[in-house]
């Protein structure tokens, strides 16, 4: 235990995900309770506030941690594995941003989103060696954090766009944006490069739309508020 850890979101945040990039999983209350020395009461306000943040996703009724992105600690359709273990992430652009905080060298296991077939994005030494599939964003930045955890749900691999209109069509969800998974991945490793830092903050929302341009993610589903503080 550390003795009176100030619980800024900042070094949570830190904690968090360190914790979760060394065993797979988030740490509980109790856990975050024993390691910052503080009362429960003060812990659980702490992670309602990083929520507030959109620094991590909290069981509605538990309030223990849910999602903390990139990683989710409920199992999900993407697994990750690197060195030997396993994480789960929350969708196909945060499993990408997963393996940069892993070292670079790691497998996603998923399924194409219409056909169902199993398959597999092996990235080595920070190369993506699997590129023939696209992402779909079907869901506005804009509108991202209404429902994160439906957002992220609905980030999908398909084999191609032929698939991702297919699949939108059988299940009457609006088609959106269309990405080639390696563009994605040179994004992803920006946009999660960050995110063990021990000074940690969320992207503005001028610095998420800059960063945006520079990886070519334009049209209707990329624009940002000017005016929102934070993504």
């Amino acid at each position: 235990m550390v003795a009176d850890v100030e619980l800024t979101n900042s070094s949570l945040h830190h904690h968090i995900l360190a914790t979760i990039v060394a065993r797979g999983y988030a740490p509980s209350i109790d856990e975050l309770t024993d390691w910052s020395g503080r009362t429960r009461t003060e812990v659980a306000a702490a992670l309602a506030a990083l929520a507030e943040y959109h620094g991590v996703v909290l069981h509605p009724t538990s309030g223990e941690i849910w999602i903390a992105h990139p990683f989710s600690s409920a199992p999900t359709t993407f697994t990750i594995t690197a060195h030997g273990q396993h994480w789960w992430g929350t969708c196909a652009w945060c499993s990408l941003g997963a393996v940069e905080l892993l070292g670079g060298t790691a497998t996603i296991t998923t399924r194409f989103a219409w056909s169902g077939e199993s398959t597999t994005l092996r990235i080595d030494s920070g190369k993506l060696l699997d590129t023939d599939c696209v992402i779909h964003f079907p869901i506005a930045m804009a509108k991202a954090w209404d429902n994160v955890v439906y957002t992220c749900s609905m980030m999908l691999l398909f084999r191609d766009s032929n698939a991702v209109a297919a699949w939108c069509n059988r299940y009457g969800k609006p088609q959106g944006d269309v990405r080639p998974v390696e563009q994605i991945w040179h994004f992803s490793r920006e946009w999660y490069g960050r995110h063990l830092d021990t000074d940690w903050r969320k992207w503005t929302a001028a610095e998420a739309a800059e960063m945006f341009e520079r990886h070519g993610l334009d049209g209707p589903i990329w624009s940002l508020p000017s005016a929102a503080e934070r993504f």
